[in-house]
């Protein structure tokens, strides 16, 4: 149940006791909330204030508003921030591809080398499975590049770090349109692929120095890939 309030801006402490609940684990992913009547009876206030108050948990990207049916908590409380990130990448195409590389080689080595440290037998079969996956779509640039995501997905899983993994998973768009671009070129997927073996061998010898130069290594293929695609100069 909820508190009844009285505030002049209602709508915002009604976010606020939703927002704490989310964050408590009260309300995971998924859940429905109450219809609007329901919420406007608990919270004793009008329902403008809590058609107000969803609209702005929505805005958050906390909840979903699916017509007919209800109000959801997000499965993906990262859907704001990967929305605001596309938009910047769209704005300028051969930048932005070239922001993600810099992103990504400040980021994933040190993934790798944490996963290496951490990963668990179910992570590996994760990344073998996604490995596999590869190899069977190399003459499919789509397919190919979907089970990429799922590898690298998975050795963020494996740093059993939540914030590492939801950081990646909000940029995952974006990474998925640079590499689609950057694999139509020859060759581009065969190395690719070559670099995804290297890492997992590191990562299955719980090696961390050699996990990270492995994917410091495809990280800079991928920069190669990139400047030639975009015919962007080596900045």
């Amino acid at each position: 149940m909820y508190n009844p309030i009285q505030t002049n801006r209602l709508y915002e402490k009604i976010v606020d006791q939703i927002e704490r609940r989310i964050v408590a684990g009260e309300l995971k992913e998924g859940d429905q909330l109450p219809s609007e009547r329901e919420l406007s009876e608990q919270f004793a206030v009008s329902r403008t204030a809590v058609r107000e108050a969803i609209k702005a948990l929505h805005e958050k990207g906390l909840v979903e508003v699916l017509v007919g049916k209800g109000t959801y908590i997000a499965t993906r409380t990262t859907g704001v921030v990967r929305h605001s990130l596309s938009l910047l990448m769209r704005n300028d195409i051969a930048n932005g591809i070239m922001n993600m590389v810099e992103l990504r080689e400040v980021m994933e080595p040190e993934i790798a080398s944490l996963a290496a440290t951490r990963i668990t037998e179910d992570c590996i079969a994760t990344m073998q499975e996604a490995l596999d996956k590869m190899e069977n779509s190399m003459n499919n640039v789509e397919a190919f590049v979907e089970a990429d995501l799922d590898f690298h997905l998975a050795l963020a899983e494996a740093t059993q770090n939540p914030i590492i993994l939801a950081i990646l998973d909000s940029v995952i768009d974006l990474l998925r349109e640079q590499r689609i671009i950057t694999s139509l070129s020859s060759g581009v997927v065969q190395h690719g692929q070559n670099h995804h073996k290297i890492i997992i061998d590191a990562v299955k010898r719980r090696d961390p120095i050699a996990a990270r130069e492995a994917m410091r290594r495809h990280l800079e293929q991928i920069r190669q890939d990139s400047e030639r695609s975009s015919n962007i100069p080596d900045r």
